[in-house]
């Protein structure tokens, strides 16, 4: 990794150095500005040559197993006689519903570059997906909440990396908002039937009571990070905390949602995950020890080690104010 000069102190290289990182944050945005609208087109296309992409055909995985749990509790608040099987014939037209939304692409496209991570990472730099250091820490703490917490996350993380070896997503595991809009997609997408719309409501009602944010894998994760209290930064170490716990310390330490924090960690958003790590106060040596392990022939951002926590912040949250 090259190693950068540190400029000089005066307002004038500190506001030459920020504008810098600006055009470059400016630049990586666009390179992600038509992510949605390309991904959505994948999703619908019926060419098999363009699934051959991983990242796209776990992403249309997650959005046919969404849609066919919920048909499945339609049919089970219908009495229907066989549920899977007629999950099995409707789900693909309400997966195709529920992928207009930009908010569930984005979180099944990050969710899947997670994954990607996890598995390359554990051949790679021996990161274990399960159970990395700083969780069997956690565990054997002797604090009983952090102990709980880190349990429940172990056994959430295993689920999660065998869902996502299935192409699978259960519906407990969405956020709550993304919850609320599959159900409305739902009840819209059964029309506007009074009869078929009161087994809608029934089947909101029954996958609404069995849900609890908090106990999904992500709300876990917010949980363990909670009870750690000023031990948390120990989780923007990936060979302590692993990719999951490490991916949300970050998002929590520079104010970013987690979505965001996981899409800069591919190749050409480099910059924004160098921001991400100062922003998170994270000195010059530490955070480039981080972006190796993502990238190991990767060089930082020119001006990047003269850059204050608090400045990096501004410049990040800035650029997502940007259309």
């Amino acid at each position: 990794m090259a190693t950068m000069a540190h400029p000089a102190s005066s307002g004038d290289a500190r506001d030459a150095i920020e504008a810098s990182l600006a055009e470059v944050l400016a630049t990586a945005r666009g390179a992600f500005a038509n992510v949605v609208p390309i991904l959505r087109h994948l999703l619908r296309s019926d060419d098999n040559s363009i699934f051959s992409d991983e990242i796209v055909a776990r992403v249309r995985g997650m959005f046919l197993d969404i849609a066919r749990q919920l048909i499945i509790a339609l049919a089970d608040a219908a009495g229907h006689a066989e549920p899977q099987a007629w999950a099995h014939k409707a789900a693909d037209e309400l997966a195709h519903v529920l992928a207009d939304n930009p908010a569930f692409l984005e979180h099944f496209h990050t969710l899947a570059l997670e994954w990607q991570w996890t598995e390359r990472l554990a051949m790679r730099a021996s990161l274990d997906p399960v159970l990395p250091p700083l969780l069997q820490a956690c565990m054997a703490s002797g604090v009983p909440d952090a102990s709980a917490g880190a349990m429940n996350l172990l056994a959430a993380q295993a689920r999660f990396c065998q869902n996502q070896r299935r192409m699978q997503l259960p519906l407990g595991e969405l956020p709550g908002d993304l919850l609320h809009i599959a159900l409305v997609t739902m009840r819209a997408y059964v029309g506007a039937d009074s009869m078929a719309d009161g087994y809608a409501l029934i089947a909101e009602r029954s996958v609404r009571g069995h849900f609890d944010e908090a106990r999904g894998r992500l709300g876990l994760m917010r949980r363990v990070l909670d009870a750690m209290g000023d031990q948390a930064g120990d989780a923007l170490t990936l060979d302590k905390a692993g990719v999951a716990l490490f991916l949300s310390a970050l998002a929590r330490g520079s104010s970013q949602t987690r979505e965001a924090v996981i899409l800069s960690t591919v190749d050409s958003q480099l910059p924004r995950l160098a921001l991400s790590l100062r922003a998170s106060g994270m000195d010059h040596a530490a955070l480039a020890a981080q972006v190796r392990v993502f990238h190991p022939d990767a060089a930082l951002p020119a001006g990047l080690g003269a850059l204050a926590a608090d400045q990096a912040a501004a410049l990040l949250a800035a650029a997502a104010e940007q259309p």
